[in-house]
């Protein structure tokens, strides 16, 4: 049996946290890991305005108090002003895991020329793993297909569970020496 793993899934934007419109970050995120993940998963959800302060006391609440393996955020990556997802990140992190971001920004990139205006980035605060993605479902999907891979090992490296993938969804990649046999 595989071993249980809690996700955070936080999504940042004014507008929807204030009921303009329905969110759709959460609902593709959920969609993404429900397909990916073996692990039987328990979700933390959260939907938040644009307020660095918040954001951060929410990534601290995951990480720390709710015993969250994986946090992934969703919006406020961009230039714009209220756009504050990084420095909130950036603000709780132990570690800055620089390739994330800059894997993140490659797979956008093609798919959509304005990639480069993005400011995600990946961190670890203590045993868990944060990553900022885009805030459209499709870029959503097509971010964590392109980096994904990753995941796995980096939670098992930091302390986490050991995450299970569907190989036809990703395929999760471990040395050789850190592989286990499929849980039964």
């Amino acid at each position: 049996m595989a071993q249980p793993v809690t996700i955070g899934l936080v999504s940042i934007s004014d507008r929807a946290s204030s009921g303009v419109y329905e969110d759709q970050g959460i609902p593709a995120l959920k969609a993404w890991l429900d397909a990916a993940l073996i692990n039987p998963i328990r979700y933390v959800e959260r939907l938040i305005p644009d307020e660095q302060g918040l954001i951060e006391a929410t990534l601290k609440t995951l990480a720390d108090d709710e015993g969250c393996s994986l946090v992934l955020t969703t919006g406020g990556t961009g230039p714009a002003r209220r756009d504050v997802t990084p420095e909130a990140t950036l603000a709780v992190a132990d570690k800055v895991l620089p390739g994330f971001g800059e894997a993140m920004r490659a797979v956008s990139l093609k798919y959509v020329p304005t990639a480069i205006l993005s400011r995600q980035v990946g961190v670890v605060r203590g045993a868990c793993l944060i990553l900022n993605l885009p805030g459209q479902p499709k870029a959503i999907r097509e971010t964590l297909d392109g980096v994904f891979a990753a995941v796995p090992y980096c939670v098992e490296l930091i302390g986490g569970p050991y995450i299970e993938t569907h190989p036809e969804v990703v395929q999760a990649f471990r040395p050789k020496s850190a592989q286990r046999p499929p849980a039964g």
